[in-house]
């Protein structure tokens, strides 16, 4: 037995469709910090750079020394608002810039950190670091005198 759909019903069903997509690729934005270790020299970033960082193109500070990139998982919403609000980018083509160098032999993917509290933690234990953190993370008074918020601009 086939159901005919009519005009009218075909167009309603196919708007609800788009609805209900756009409701759920519309998820609320996470206010991102950039944060680096307290060796770190640089106090702002071209955004530009900030991208090549994160795409592991850049592989050295202005002054020589390496830098190490921490990212939270792909599936991390804070992740996401990261590479949108911040890189203007999507969190796969990250992913699909790591896995070029890493599949070619020409790099590496950047350090995965599980939470913002293990991301902190690393930052701020490594000279050269970067990662980023939530924006709420930062204002509930969590200080650390080994890491600084890198400005971009």
């Amino acid at each position: 037995m086939v159901i005919r759909q009519t005009g009218a019903l075909r167009r309603t069903v196919r708007s609800r469709y788009w609805l209900v997509l756009a409701l759920l690729s519309c998820s609320p934005a996470t206010a991102v910090e950039v944060i680096v270790n307290s060796d770190v020299a640089v106090q702002s970033i071209t955004q530009n750079t900030l991208r090549a960082i994160f795409t592991m193109h850049m592989r050295q500070w202005p002054n020589g020394k390496p830098i190490k990139v921490f990212v939270l998982p792909e599936t991390n919403m804070v992740h996401a608002s990261f590479a949108k609000e911040v890189l203007h980018t999507f969190p796969y083509q990250l992913k699909r810039s790591w896995d070029v160098l890493v599949f070619s032999g020409s790099g590496q993917a950047p350090t995965v950190a599980n939470s913002p509290g293990e991301m902190l933690q690393k930052v701020s234990s490594t000279p050269g670091a970067i990662g980023y953190l939530p924006n709420d993370y930062l204002i509930e008074g969590i200080k650390n005198e080994n890491i600084h918020l890198l400005e971009p601009r």
